[in-house]
């Protein structure tokens, strides 16, 4: 069905006015009824690549050379008019982040139903009956009420539904999926990839399937593609890529991700592989790299016998909703209901769940950015739940929080020196801004970045970068206790174990202890001293880890687990 031959991408630099070559020289065929698997890092050519298929780059400042065949017609050769007629009727994309390509102003059912009537000339009645239709299709709870629902009423796996009805819904022959499933939770995932599959046999469409992630490109793929900086390193059927990989690239990617059946001290990262300094992993990770029973039994008795670091006691957050004409609350969400358990000092307590299980707002409200509905928080045997703001200001000192979205928690208006330097500032360390300076440099080494970094500004850095400036803030305050919040759930695979394997170092060195938010259980199984399940505002269990996996209690825990893909 398609055929991509000798693909070159430029862009134009406008700051040194020269061309970049983006992609080089690439060739790649996909099938009818099969799914075409491209995987590599963030900045390999991946997007570049699906976008110069369906003619989306501007074309005043960039060049695309070679061939792209679509059932035997070249799509290069087009016009904009006839390729814009293409677009949707033929192929379709679902764009890698739903909450910016769907926009916030219209309602999810109206985004559809508008590429029904464009394409399809249709009246609004008919477009409307046909939007509700495919939400049926992709599985959305209560159509209609989605149909009339704005983009932030709905949760990220829904949204992502109304994106692969949106691709749907002109009956194309081929498929592009750009990352549909990146940082959604191992269970949504799991449906999004038995959906796509679904749908891609019952209209016999034919799949490029976009990602960093192997184990996910597994679940999905006939053939794989492997991209390194603008090239194909490898590709074949998803079979032998998998059970006999042979560039160092893709050996790298398939052993970086945690696996849930090792106990690893630190993860392998691609560069080992590139570099020659690992050739063969399964051999690497059967050697000293694995953490012994003996290892964990004496962690383990180290750990438990000292006094706890924070203590939690019934904690409870709830959030009042359907007042009554008087402003009583008829009912409440329980975000957190009734939480008890304790952190000890230089532990690693994973919490895990789907979204919306109250992770993030028990780790906010156990650092007072939230306040609780009632129970006691306890930190070094201080109850600390209702302390003013001075004396609260005074313990942001020794608790820290990392951020989901880096991006998001730095200001782009101040650079990656000044974000660092700026609690030193404000809770007075060190008499003036020129030792202030030498210590975030310090920082900056610390975490892996370079001095250059520090006028750097968040734009000009890439995701891993970013997070380890966050990391690096958190950091200089000297805490004791660092909530780390889905940290490591955007980052590509590599980047992934390279910020793992830090925060692992970290801990050795400033004796740091961890609660660690994340919906993927592999990552949370590896970094992890024990285990907190939650569901819906509960604990479902708490463990070591060999228990939560091996034997878990809740059926709730066992289908999170099976979630997970399998590489």
């Amino acid at each position: 069905m398609l055929n991509v031959d000798n693909l070159s991408i430029d862009f134009f630099n406008q700051e040194d006015k020269t061309w970049f070559k983006a992609v080089k020289n690439i060739h790649f065929e996909v099938k009818t009824g099969h799914v075409l698997g491209i995987v590599g890092e963030s900045g390999s050519g991946k997007s570049v690549t699906s976008f110069s298929i369906m003619r989306l780059h501007d074309e005043r400042s960039s060049k695309i050379s070679g061939d792209i065949n679509f059932a035997q017609i070249s799509l290069l050769k087009l016009s904009s008019e006839e390729i814009r007629n293409f677009r949707g009727n033929h192929i379709s994309m679902i764009f890698q982040e739903p909450m910016t390509s769907l926009n916030p102003v219209f309602t999810c059912g109206n985004q559809v139903a508008e590429a029904i009537i464009l394409h399809q000339n249709v009246s609004k009645r008919k477009a409307r009956e046909k939007t509700i239709a495919l939400f049926e299709e992709v599985q959305l709870p209560r159509p209609e009420k989605i149909f009339d629902s704005y983009p932030h009423q709905i949760s990220g796996g829904q949204k992502q539904r109304v994106m692969i009805a949106m691709a749907l819904s002109c009956n194309p022959k081929l498929l592009i999926a750009d990352e549909p499933t990146t940082a959604l939770d191992v269970t949504v995932q799991k449906n999004i990839l038995q959906l796509l599959l679904k749908l891609k046999t019952e209209r016999d469409m034919a799949m490029i399937f976009i990602s960093h992630d192997l184990g996910v490109v597994n679940e999905i793929a006939d053939e794989v593609a492997v991209m390194l900086k603008g090239e194909i390193v490898e590709q074949g059927p998803a079979k032998s890529i998998f059970e006999n990989p042979q560039h160092p690239y893709t050996k790298g990617l398939l052993a970086c991700r945690p696996s849930p059946q090792l106990q690893l001290k630190k993860l392998p990262i691609v560069a080992d592989f590139l570099t020659g300094k690992i050739d063969d992993a399964s051999a690497h990770l059967k050697s000293t790299n694995q953490i012994t029973p003996l290892e964990i039994e004496e962690r383990r008795d180290f750990l438990y016998q000292q006094k706890p670091l924070l203590s939690i006691k019934n904690l409870c957050k709830w959030y009042p909703i359907n007042n009554s004409l008087f402003g009583k609350p008829k009912d409440f969400v329980k975000a957190v209901d009734d939480l008890t358990f304790e952190v000890y000092p230089g532990e690693t307590l994973g919490l895990v769940g789907e979204s919306g299980c109250g992770k993030t707002t028990l780790g906010r409200t156990i650092l007072r950015l939230i306040e609780p509905t009632s129970g006691q928080i306890y930190f070094i045997g201080e109850d600390i739940t209702h302390i003013g703001k001075t004396a609260l200001r005074n313990l942001r000192k020794d608790i820290q929080i990392i951020f989901q979205d880096p991006y998001a928690s730095l200001n782009p208006r101040i650079s990656v020196g000044q974000s660092i330097m700026e609690p030193l500032i404000v809770h007075q360390l060190y008499p003036n801004d020129t030792i202030r300076k030498e210590k975030v440099l310090a920082l900056l080494d610390k975490v892996g970045l370079k001095e250059e970094h520090f006028n750097r500004y968040p734009h000009e850095l890439s995701g891993g970068q970013r997070q380890r400036v966050v990391i690096a803030r958190a950091l200089a305050l000297q805490p004791k206790f660092i909530i780390c919040d889905e940290s490591v759930s955007a980052l590509d695979v590599s980047v992934q174990a390279q910020v793992l394997n830090l925060l692992k170092d970290l801990q050795k060195e400033f004796g740091l202890t961890y609660i660690f938010i994340s919906h993927d259980l592999a990552v949370v199984k590896h970094i992890s001293d024990r285990i907190i399940v939650m569901n819906k505002g509960k604990i479902e269990e708490l463990g070591f880890p060999e228990q939560i996996f091996h034997s878990p209690k809740a059926a709730y825990t066992q289908k999170l687990i099976d979630a997970i893909p399998k590489s």
